[in-house]
């Protein structure tokens, strides 16, 4: 059974049931704890984590695909480490789009295999939270929108880690609107003023596909709903309704006929993303259009920097 985030959650502040659950959420993060004392792993061949604190939806295969691609432009051999989980086929099959994908229950098996094959960089997605290797570098990715939620640690909140926890971190990635960024960027500063900070936006790359005169109903089961909707907003697009499905969601053959349903009665044509577009499979209907998008880095040089803020290659 998939089901969607609390709305409590997304709450700005704590609610009473945040607090009923904050001794199991004290409890998650003293396991945290422990395990990062655990004795890490180091390969020879470099790795990057593109992780998160924030429960999904935060740009992580966006931004692993771009660092793939700034280091094929520069002719180093890199690929792609994924933890392998049945309900993630839509993240796979897309990075299976731009280089060797290493899939595997373990990070270490398949960062073994990426060593035997002569990679010289492993990035992954996903994986913060593994602390049986010892990463060469951390990216850690949030959403504007969502940012950090009620700021709480599960079951009580969104996060994965306590948030004081950046005072650990040298890179920070926000995915979404820069311009209504100021409050989440002091508020990181006030934690670590020394950490960098890098930004970016989605641009659609297949808009002419779409007749901006048209009205469109959107659905998606990813992690980020509402930046999709707010990117389609932004490109024009008329968005008469919207359905939010869980993150990583299996499509049945019944949604796929509700939502058909509902275009009809609203006289508007289906859009949705990639990601869900690739878990229709048998359900893909010609009423139903994906668009695709690529992440903009406002200054790809910064990330340049931090991804080379390591030993050298050669």
């Amino acid at each position: 059974m998939q089901l969607k985030k609390p709305k409590f959650w997304s709450y700005k502040k704590p609610n009473l049931l945040s607090w009923i659950l904050w001794p199991i959420s004290k409890f998650v993060e003293l396991n945290l704890i422990l395990k990062n004392k655990k004795p890490k792993t180091k390969f020879k061949i470099k790795t990057i984590c593109v992780g998160n604190i924030y429960v999904g939806g935060t740009g992580k295969t966006s931004l692993a695909i771009v660092i793939h691609e700034i280091l094929k432009k520069m002719n180093i051999k890199s690929c792609f480490v994924k933890k392998y989980y049945p309900n993630q086929t839509d993240e796979q099959k897309i990075l299976q789009k731009y280089g060797k994908v290493f899939l595997s229950k373990s990070r270490v098996e398949s960062l073994k295999e990426a060593e035997h094959e002569k990679f010289e960089f492993a990035i992954f997605d996903d994986g913060l939270q593994d602390y049986s290797i010892n990463f060469d570098i951390k990216f850690i990715c949030f959403n504007s929108i969502n940012w950090i939620g009620n700021g709480m640690v599960i079951p009580s909140g969104p996060l994965r880690e306590n948030i004081k926890n950046l005072k650990s971190y040298n890179n920070i990635f926000i995915s979404g609107n820069i311009e209504k960024s100021e409050n989440i960027i002091k508020y990181i500063y006030d934690i670590n003023p020394k950490i960098n900070l890098i930004f970016g936006t989605y641009e659609p790359t297949n808009l002419q596909n779409f007749n901006l005169n048209e009205k469109y109903i959107a659905f998606s089961g990813i992690g980020n709903h509402a930046t999709f909707i707010e990117m389609l907003k932004l490109n024009n697009l008329k968005i008469v309704k919207d359905i939010e499905f869980p993150d990583h969601y299996e499509y049945s053959k019944n949604d796929i006929n509700k939502i058909i349903s509902i275009s009809k009665e609203l006289n508007c044509k289906i859009i949705t993303t990639e990601k869900d577009f690739l878990r229709l499979e048998n359900h893909v209907n010609q009423s139903i259009k994906c668009i695709k998008t690529k992440l903009n880095i406002s200054d790809e040089q910064k990330l340049i920097n931090a991804i080379f803020n390591l030993d050298e290659l050669h």
